[in-house]
């Protein structure tokens, strides 16, 4: 398939990898469309996934360690990307580096050459995946789901990584001055103003995201089932009711007041960074966490493919989307629909599994890829 990338679409179109996982040097070029992973289990095809993942904000999909992502006995890895943006080119480089002497990590990422920040990915490959280890995400921990839902917002505001990370950073540097008895008030109320600032927008775009996509899955997409999203979170919610300006003067009027009670708790004991991501099975009437795990599992996927969808309609692009195993636990019927989806999107997609055969309602409309030994063999679909 040697399909070009077309105007409103933003796709990897050559990937490198060196000594990233189990490989040593693999270069692809890819179709701006999608891209089906086939091979037996370890042969290497989630670890592309991963690679892909790595050029946008974050820890990546698997969320380790970067030394973890190195192969076995070579000292760094790099992950490199040509990339298209309604045909303007750009390439992406990050990777680990060594430095004498130092014995923490660090990441560089390089755009077109220069040297940048992780932050500067924000909005150049906007993506978001679903893998088997998201599986129980409505009936383990809120932070997972926390996670879930920022890469959804991020997808579609490039900023709003650089909000929660301001807003981290000041809360951190609060707790600190707290734990460690150091009640400077003009420190801290400066730091409480911030996370103020920084806290309510991290709520409000998630609110924003949220009321933008209401209507996308609670209507359903095709035979996945619609959902009801619930953002279970303080500023949230007052935001619902009151203009942001007095829920920032309230939020930081409360970290005043808290103060003595989060340094004894060392910790922040309200704020965006606990705000929990509530979904229901609007036909069931079901919470999430009380579904199958086929049907919370087909509720993650609406709720990607709604917030692709509207990625769509109002920035005229899709989002890269990276499906780890997502075919193995879909009857017929919702595979064919989860493909037809994916294709009238007309972006780039990245799916994963072990039996060739699950990917046949795809045919002809995308690049098949065998995987086996971090060994890559491009092929027509077959049966």
């Amino acid at each position: 398939m040697t399909e070009q990338p077309s105007d409103g679409t933003i796709a990897v179109t050559r990937l490198t990898l060196t000594d990233f996982r189990n490989y040593q040097k693999c270069v692809v070029d890819l179709p701006a469309a999608p891209v089906v992973l086939t091979g037996p289990n370890g042969a290497g095809k989630t670890n592309l996934l991963e690679a892909v993942s790595l050029l946008s904000p974050g820890r990546g999909l698997r969320r380790v360690r970067l030394s973890d992502m190195t192969r076995h006995g070579a000292p760094v890895w790099a992950v490199s990307a040509e990339t298209c943006h309604d045909h303007d080119m750009t390439t992406i480089g990050t990777g680990l580096v060594a430095e004498p002497g130092q014995t923490r990590e660090r990441r560089v990422v390089r755009i077109d050459g220069a040297n940048a920040g992780p932050g500067r990915l924000a909005g150049l490959l906007p993506m978001t995946w679903l893998t088997p280890q998201m599986d129980p995400l409505f009936s383990e921990g809120v932070s997972a789901r926390r996670r879930f839902l920022d890469r959804l917002v991020l997808a579609v505001d490039p900023e709003h990584g650089t909000r929660f990370n301001a807003y981290e950073r000041a809360m951190r540097e609060r707790l600190r001055l707290l734990r460690d008895g150091q009640m400077d008030d003009a420190w801290l109320t400066a730091l409480e103003a911030q996370m103020a600032e920084h806290g309510v927008a991290v709520a409000a775009a998630r609110l924003d995201w949220r009321n933008r996509l209401a209507t996308a899955i609670a209507n359903g997409v095709g035979p996945f089932p619609a959902a009801d999203i619930v953002l279970d979170g303080v500023l949230e919610q007052d935001l619902a009711g009151r203009p942001a300006v007095q829920v920032e003067e309230a939020f930081a009027a409360d970290l005043r007041r808290y103060r003595n009670g989060d340094g004894e708790a060392r910790r922040t004991r309200f704020g965006p960074h606990r705000t929990d991501l509530v979904v229901r099975h609007i036909q069931k009437d079901l919470p999430a966490a009380h579904c199958s795990t086929g049907e919370q599992k087909a509720l993650l996927i609406s709720i990607i493919l709604g917030g692709a969808r509207l990625q769509k309609s109002e920035q005229g692009l899709a989002p890269i989307l990276l499906l780890d195993e997502v075919a193995a636990h879909l009857d017929a019927t919702r595979r064919a629909a989860l493909f037809d989806e994916i294709c009238a999107l007309r972006g780039q997609a990245f799916l994963t599994g072990t039996d060739h055969n699950l990917f046949e309602a795809f045919g002809d409309r995308a690049q098949y890829i065998a995987v086996e030994d971090a060994k890559l063999n491009i092929r027509a679909w077959d049966r």
